[in-house]
Formats: structure tokens, C-alpha cells, sequence
């Protein structure tokens, strides 16, 4: 019976061992999709600034008084192209620029789960403009700032070429949410997180 009890003992033991293993491979090939997933979307610093460049005249040419608002904005968050990452499930993912008086001072990427962003699949541009200098803050001393948790983002979605009075807005942070057909509606940006990221 001893023998016998050993013996059960051993088996319950490997089979402990077994499911161990197939947790750490599973661990582990999870890591190597998000590795895999980071090298393929990460782009240099000159590639997004020359796409944050194209969106910015995306941005002026679509939105009715964009650019004066701009003007009058701390800073703003340009994230071009933003599109439905094949490698994270149900999620966006997409990479930009913080300007400051027009140059540039640091990159981030965004990342949304499926709760929160539900944008498509096509890409769409996102401009979110800090109108005060405690509001840019906050963003810029964060280690990641999530809509919705670190801050709200007023979403202007007033479309078809219509001029927006913006002198009626008083929000810290403004945000806007287009393609090539102009502003969209029925977008939420809660949960989206943008993340400072060192481009190559």
C-alpha cells in the first residue's frame, strides 16, 4: 500500500509539475507577442513627427477654427494613424508627438482595450489640445495618463465643415477625433492611455 500511495504521490506530483509548465510557456510566449508587437509598430522619432506633421494639416483643414484654437492651447497631443493592432485583441494602439509651442518635446504611444476606444478598423487621427498649463502638467508628470482616470477629454464631434465656437469652451482639455471624412461622432475615449515612449 505504501508502494502504491508513493506511486500516486509521484504521478500527482509530475502532473503538478506538467500543468506548471504549460502556465510558464504560456507566460512566456505572451512575452514574446508583446515584444513582437512592440518592434513592429515602433517607428522612429523622424517617421512620427513627419506623420504628426500630416495630421496637423489634416486637423487645420477639416476643423473649422482648429487652428486658432491650437494656437491659444499649452500644448497638444498629436497621434496620427491610429489603427486596430492585430496583436492586441479587441485593442487600438498608435504613436505620436506632445508639441509645445509647435516643436516637439516628447513622444508617446496610446493603447486601448476594447471597453474603452472603439474606433474601428480604419486609421483615425486624434488631436487633444491642453489649454492650461496645470492640465499639460498633470499629462507630462504622468507615467501613463488614462482618459478617464488622470483626466477627461471634452470631445468635440460637430462635423460637416460647420465652424465650432470655441469661445464658448472652457474645458482644460479638448480633445478631437477624425478621419479623411472629417470629425466623428459616437466616439469615447475612456479608457485610452497614453504611455512616454523613446523612439529610435
Amino acid at each position: 500500500m505504501r508502494k502504491a500511495d508513493e506511486t500516486m504521490k509521484t504521478i500527482k506530483s509530475d502532473r503538478s509539475w506538467l500543468g506548471f509548465g504549460k502556465v510558464a510557456l504560456l507566460v512566456a510566449a505572451a512575452m514574446l507577442v508583446s515584444l513582437a508587437a512592440e518592434s513592429a509598430w515602433a517607428k522612429t522619432a523622424k517617421e512620427i513627427n513627419t506623420n504628426v506633421n500630416a495630421c496637423l494639416e489634416r486637423f487645420y483643414k477639416q476643423v473649422k477654427g482648429g487652428k486658432e484654437l491650437a494656437g491659444k492651447a499649452k500644448g497638444m497631443l498629436v497621434m496620427p494613424g491610429v489603427i486596430k493592432a492585430g496583436l492586441i485583441v479587441g485593442g487600438e494602439y498608435g504613436e505620436g508627438a506632445l508639441r509645445v509651442g509647435s516643436k516637439t518635446v516628447s513622444y508617446y504611444n496610446l493603447a486601448a482595450g476594447s471597453v474603452g476606444l472603439q474606433i474601428g478598423g480604419e486609421a483615425k487621427d486624434f488631436v487633444i489640445l491642453f489649454m492650461t498649463d496645470e492640465s499639460l502638467k498633470q499629462f507630462q508628470a504622468s507615467k501613463g495618463w488614462e482618459v478617464g482616470v488622470d483626466g477627461n477629454v471634452a470631445l468635440v464631434n460637430i462635423g460637416g465643415g460647420e465652424r465650432i465656437d470655441f469661445t464658448k469652451m472652457k474645458d482644460p482639455i479638448i480633445g478631437f477625433v477624425f478621419d479623411v471624412k472629417g470629425l466623428m461622432a459616437d466616439i469615447s475615449l475612456k479608457g485610452a492611455k497614453f504611455t512616454k515612449i523613446t523612439p529610435p
